[in-house]
């Protein structure tokens, strides 16, 4: 299937690197015209030299509604139109259990996590998507779907984060589609901790695809949201190299049998 998304323009946070820089790249390799938008203006300057195409960028922080209006007007007067909204942008300021986490950086994941997201998404919504249609994509977790010892802060608000996508989708059709991805462990350095090393082997050893995942990956799933999926709203794309159906370890009496 050949997808393309000559003509159209997307907005990508978090765009600089990791999952959105896949994303940002798939997008423009079928044609689209692409804005990323991340914190730090030199790292949005190396993305948009790898990445190529019609691309161009705007520092902002996703946590802030005022900067969201700022960028995606400047994406509007840039490229004439905002069609493809992608959030990708998160934190991950805790790392341990639930229980132990200060209320400061349980405020910080909110903030970027759900809270950004969703006022980027109305954003969107009362800028140009309500007039003209469009497609929103939210990078989630597979952690939203389990527990976790060092992550469960993390996935919490991708688990509302499901819901929010679900509940947009409900509320935005038929002019717009709203769907997610979640991604297993993603080699990006946002990731870092969890693939570096033996850790990271290991973990692939247990997964029936025998390998982590790739940013490219990612863009490959949401450029198939994007331009081929005319059918589909609400739902959350599982993108794990087949973790969530992985086999349990083998008893050891049962070991030698």
């Amino acid at each position: 299937m050949d997808l393309r998304l000559d003509g159209k323009v997307s907005l990508v946070t978090g765009g600089s690197a990791g999952i959105g820089l896949g994303i940002a790249k798939a997008f423009a390799d079928a044609g689209a015209s692409v804005m990323i938008t991340s914190r730090k203006a030199d790292k949005c300057e190396d993305a948009v030299a790898q990445i190529g195409g019609d691309v161009d960028w705007r520092v902002s922080h996703v946590g802030d509604p005022e900067q969201g209006e700022r960028c995606m007007d400047e994406t509007i007067e840039r490229f004439g139109a905002l069609d493809i909204l992608v959030n990708n942008a998160a934190t991950n300021p805790h790392a341990g259990l639930v229980i132990d986490c200060e209320l400061s950086k349980l405020d910080k994941t909110y903030e970027v996590n759900l809270r950004g997201p969703l006022a980027w998404s109305q954003i969107a919504w009362q800028k140009w998507m309500r007039e003209h249609g469009g497609n929103i994509i939210n990078i989630v977790s597979v952690g939203a779907y389990k527990t976790s010892r060092e992550l469960g802060v993390y996935g919490m608000f991708k688990a509302a984060f499901v819901y929010l996508t679900e509940q947009l989708a409900a509320e935005l059709g038929p002019g717009v589609r709203v769907n997610a991805i979640a991604p297993s462990v993603i080699k990006t350095d946002f990731a870092r901790i969890l693939w570096e090393g033996e850790r990271g082997q290991a973990v692939a050893e247990t997964l029936p695809l025998k390998r982590l995942g790739e940013p490219d990956d990612v863009g490959e799933a949401a450029l198939w949201l994007a331009a081929g999926a005319d059918w589909v709203t609400g739902h959350t794309i599982i993108l794990d190299g087949g973790s969530m159906v992985q086999l349990p370890p083998m008893p050891a009496d049962l070991a030698g049998q």
